[in-house]
């Protein structure tokens, strides 16, 4: 028998006329044969007349091509869609019932169900299909042999199922699933996985969950498991009355998967987090962790986001350390926003926050490896600030108001002297750019100004308390062509000074003005050429700077917040030698540099880089910071530097000074990249500065796999290489002086499609004073974890240790786009 079809429309004029086109049309074809011959092409967008189908009211009905599939079928209130069927044998009575026999098949919207035989109640719009049911919505599949629904809601059963969802590729069965719409539903005697069939007779999932009732919310991407058993190579692993699980990266509230790692300081530590989904700009995590050698401690977050302002809080009690005898504590609070009243004579008004405190000076030492649950890595540091900022501008002009407080995390051992609190600081600039003035145009000149009262303690720092106001005012005037650029500068410092206490030559005020003139100018020339039988452009890019500031004695000046300037090429061709406002260097110098670089024509892509700089003293420097010596060379260091990346999978890049005088090189650092594809990546890094410190520092990310040839699969980033591979990750930092390695992280990580394992070594040096004060001087914790992959984690999360010590470090899993409900399309 050929293949009937029958189509119906509910209720829509428009409708009502296409169906009679598209009902021939299927007709036809069913027996072989064309309804309409084809007219001419349409271009898309463009819409074009049914011949002879007309509306009820007489209007052509016009069809509109498009290249695109929704990825939204239509609908919603009000709107009734078509539904259409399909089979061998299709029998019934019009607007009260439709039964299609053999290969049946019923669709409206996302929903496709096919069966042997389906029968259409339409006043009730309830589906029956029984034998070989298939249902397909919106990419998710059903399979089984009896279902009842109603098409609209996508309320209904299904009896015996089996199921694949489109979001993670889990599928399981059940003996019944109830749909409550056709985002929810309920499972009994339930299983999931995202393991894919294997071969063989015996082949078994690595995970499955077993539950008396499984609830899947695909609109909240949450799972809940009543009864529910998680299997791990059919050993089970987790248990509980009920639990719950993302079927997505969404966030939902609930008790996240347990934290495990080992520390040498702190001993085993288990965390059972819960997170709470309070709204969608706001969310928390409370965080216990027991600690086999410390106890409990109790760690949350708390974030919110508005359109204006965003802010984190971050705090954790420990109470009673059993190591310390003493409730530990620990917070750290994030704050950012603006306001802006749209209004041009308010301006804008912005406030920043970062506050952080510690319970005692122990602290840094204690939890410098994982910390208290809640501590972030900055208050594992010796020095917390705690800094509020308040600014306005409008227009040109703009203000701060600050306080900065330190707090300094002392060792009896090693102390440190503490910086300065700025309680407060209260700064003001003016700034206009390309300015016409007396007929020349292109001034630029600002005015800034800082006052700021610096507090510390004066048995440490040695020098009194004081309050300091400085101004800079400066005006240039660049010149700049595409074959060059000269920009003259003019600046004057004006600093005073009022202390608490009599500097050495007995006098409780001072104050200083220093004019600066310098001359900034540049050449670039570029050329053709060609290397490795490749094109580029080629560019020779020299540069002069000359600056001149005259002498003026600061040696009685106390330093609050100056110091030196570190010599490379971002600061070689800067006015000042020093930092900070309480020095201002001398000068009589010219600082010249080369540069030359390829570059892709095509991209502007940088292949090649490289540069020479030197300074040409013509007077001696001698202002210094406190304990410094006059600077009487003519000619600095020379400062070479470059980078190639020629290819996609190698990068170099080295910067060396060297000493003329002694031809000894003072300080160099060489790094290497080599990142041929994802998740091959190898970096390597030699940094000396002599007579201080020379490490070597290697890291990588590589497929162990590749040792006996095994290359895997291309899949993409975030999809891994393939099942059954292994990796090895890591990054080593060793200390040539101390003959040892500081840091080291080790880990491996192994693939199984389905599920991913990973051990981590971490091993972080708690400072060259505590092996003096303790005979442990570094922090050793070992990270277990397995994931589940479209289910949860559990165990530690090394991740954000790989992520943070590894350079391109990939995750084997990462959440993409959402797949298409074409992917699985009937």
């Amino acid at each position: 028998m050929h293949r009937a079809s029958r189509s119906r429309f509910i209720h829509s004029p428009v409708a009502h006329a296409v169906l009679s086109l598209v009902s021939c049309t299927m007709l036809g074809l069913g027996h072989g044969g064309s309804a309409y011959a084809q007219g001419p092409a349409t271009a898309p967008g463009q819409a074009q007349e049914l011949p002879g189908v007309k509306t009820t009211d007489g209007a052509p009905v016009l069809l509109r091509s498009s290249s695109m599939l929704a990825e939204q079928p239509p609908g919603g209130p009000g709107i009734e869609l078509p539904t259409f069927v399909f089979g061998n044998r299709v029998s019934g009575r019009p607007d009260l019932e439709t039964v299609v026999d053999g290969e049946a098949e019923l669709r409206r919207g996302g929903s496709a169900i096919r069966a042997d035989r389906i029968e259409y109640d339409q006043p009730t719009d309830i589906v029956k299909a029984r034998g070989n049911v298939r249902v397909n919505s919106s990419g998710n599949l059903y399979n089984g042999p009896e279902l009842e629904i109603k098409l609209d809601t996508f309320e209904g059963f299904f009896l015996r199922p089996d199921y694949r969802f489109l979001q993670n590729d889990g599928y399981g069965s059940a003996t019944r699933i109830d749909f409550l719409d056709d985002k929810r539903l309920v499972a009994q005697n339930a299983t999931f996985t995202t393991c894919q069939r294997g071969e063989g007779p015996s082949w078994m999932p690595a995970w499955i969950v077993n539950a008396t009732t499984l609830k899947l919310d695909r609109e909240a991407d949450v799972g809940e498991a009543s009864g529910g058993v998680l299997r791990f190579m059919n050993v089970p692993i987790l248990a509980a009355p009920t639990f719950s699980f993302p079927l997505s990266d969404k966030r939902k509230s609930g008790v996240l998967p347990p934290t495990l790692a080992i520390d040498s300081l702190s001993g085993t530590a288990v965390t059972v987090p819960y997170y709470f989904d309070i709204a969608p700009n706001r969310d928390a995590t409370f965080s216990p962790t027991l600690m086999s050698k410390r106890g409990v401690d109790l760690a949350g977050e708390f974030r919110y986001l508005e359109p204006g302002y965003k802010g984190e809080l971050r705090a954790s009690l420990l109470p009673n350390d059993q190591l310390r005898n003493a409730n530990r504590w620990s917070y750290n609070y994030l704050h950012s926003g603006s306001f802006n009243s749209g209004i041009p004579a308010i301006g804008g008004i912005g406030i920043n926050l970062n506050l952080n405190r510690v319970s005692d000076d122990n602290y840094w030492r204690d939890f410098s490896g994982f910390g208290s649950a809640g501590a972030s890595t900055l208050l594992t540091q010796r020095l917390l600030p705690s800094d509020a900022t308040l600014s306005w501008g409008r227009g040109y002009f703009s203000t701060t108001l600050r306080a900065l407080k330190y707090q300094t995390l002392q060792d009896v051992t090693s102390p440190i002297v503490p910086p300065y609190d700025r309680m407060p600081q209260l700064t003001a600039a003016y700034n206009r750019f390309n300015v016409p003035v007396g007929g020349l145009a292109g001034l630029d000149y600002s005015i800034s100004t800082d006052y700021t009262r610096f507090e510390s303690d004066q048995r440490l720092t040695g020098q009194p308390n004081a309050n300091r106001a400085f101004a800079l005012a400066q005006i240039s005037r660049p010149w700049i062509r595409p074959e060059g650029y000269i920009t003259p500068k003019l600046m004057l410092n004006t600093t005073t000074y009022q202390f608490d206490g009599p500097l050495a030559n007995g006098s409780r005020t001072a104050s200083r003005t220093v004019p600066t003139f310098s001359l900034d100018s540049g050449l670039t020339f570029e050329r053709d050429t060609g290397f490795f039988g490749r094109a580029y452009t080629q560019t020779l890019e020299p540069r002069a700077f000359y600056v001149h500031t005259p002498y003026r004695d600061q040696s009685s000046l106390p330093n609050y917040d100056s110091g030196a300037n570190d010599f490379n090429f971002a600061t070689v061709f800067t006015e000042n030698a020093f930092v900070g406002n309480d020095r201002i260097s001398d000068s009589n110098l010219l600082t010249l540099g080369l540069t030359s670089r390829l570059l892709e024509p095509e991209s502007g892509a940088e292949a090649l880089r490289v540069g020479v700089a030197q300074r040409l003293r013509f007077k001696d420097q001698r202002v210094t910071l406190p304990g410094g010596v006059p600077v009487t060379d003519r000619f600095s260091d020379l400062l070479f530097g470059g980078s190639v990346n020629l290819t996609k999978a190698w990068s170099l890049d080295s910067t060396v000074q060297y000493n003329p005088k002694t031809s000894i090189s003072q300080r160099s650092t060489v790094g290497a990249r080599y990142n041929p594809g994802n998740y091959r990546v190898i970096s390597a890094a030699y940094r000396r500065q002599r007579n201080v410190s020379e490490q070597f520092d290697v890291g990588w990310q590589w497929p162990i796999n590749d040792l006996w040839g095994d290359k895997g699969k291309d899949l993409g980033a975030g999809r891994g290489q393939g099942a059954g591979r292994w990796y090895s990750v890591g990054r080593l930092n060793y200390s040539v002086p101390d003959k040892k390695f500081v840091d080291m992280v080790l880990g491996i990580e192994y693939d199984g499609c389905c599920w991913i394992g990973r051990v981590v070594l971490e091993r972080t040096q708690l400072g060259t004073a505590l092996a003096a004060s303790s005979s442990k001087a570094n922090n050793t914790r070992i990270l277990f974890q397995l994931e589940f992959v479209g289910f949860s984690r559990i165990g530690a999360n090394p991740l954000k240790t790989l992520k943070a010590n590894i350079p391109r470090y990939q995750y084997l899993r990462e959440q993409g786009t959402t797949p298409s409900r074409f992917t699985n399309y009937d």
